[in-house]
Order: C-alpha cells, then structure tokens, then sequence
C-alpha cells in the first residue's frame, strides 16, 4: 500500500485482535502473532512504541500481556501512522514555488481528513467479510 509501511499494516492487525478481546483481559504478544500473522519479533517493537505513546497498556508477569488503553472509535488511522510513520505528514516540500508549497498542501489536507477513519470501523469490514464468507460456504 502506498506509504503505508508493513509496521502500520500489523499494528492494526493487531489493534484489531486486541479489540476481539474483554476488557478484563489481556494477551500475550505471541497469542496476538499467531491470530494476527504477525512475525512476533516485529510485533514486540510494534507494540512497545503503542504502549510508549497510550494506545496500549500492558500487565507484566505469568497472566500478563497487552490490552487497548482506548476504544478503537477514539484511536484513527492517523493517530498509528503518525506514531510508527517517519514523516508521512511532513510539510518537507524542497520548493522555492508558492503554487506547489499550495499544492502539497492541499494534497496533505485530504489525504489527511482520509486517514480520519476511527479503527472502529473494523468491525464493519469484518462484517462484510464474514457475509462473503457466510455466502461462499
């Protein structure tokens, strides 16, 4: 996916498992690897960098693991990609030209408002694809 690296791409995945979960629970990170297809070494720097920056808590010891620290409706798209994503939404433009410092930003702009979308809406995508697969059966 274009500017999307495969560090944003797991750290929904795994949201998403986190989110599959009650909230007097927690899982450990190679439960989440394994539900999530996730290489577990990656996830753990995954899901360190999201606890530094509160979207997720942890539980230390035997019964220990993650858990959200917030409901996927109050956590966007943007709030993983600024968190994990180098500078996707820098204003870097390397131009002496006013009509395209007005252009990137424009561009910036909506594909900001884009990135918007609360990870709640999840649960809408796996709907959907629960109904397909519901109907292929």
């Amino acid at each position: 996916m274009i500017g999307i690296s495969s560090k944003t791409i797991y750290a929904i995945a795994a949201l998403q498992e986190l989110d599959s979960i009650p909230d007097d629970k927690v899982l450990k990170i190679k439960e989440i690897a394994a539900n999530a297809s996730i290489p577990q070494n990656f996830l753990e720097q995954i899901l360190l960098e999201l606890k530094k920056q509160g979207l997720l808590t942890s539980i230390k010891g035997a019964h220990g693991g993650y858990k959200l620290a917030k409901s996927l409706k109050d956590i966007t798209l943007k709030d993983v990609v600024l968190i994990l994503e180098s500078d996707i939404f820098a204003d870097n433009y390397q131009t002496d030209s006013q009509a395209l410092k007005f252009f990137w930003d424009d561009i910036k702009q909506k594909v900001s408002a884009v990135f918007e979308i609360p990870l709640s809406e999840l649960k809408n995508y796996q709907l959907k694809a629960n109904q397909i697969l519901n109907y292929s059966i």
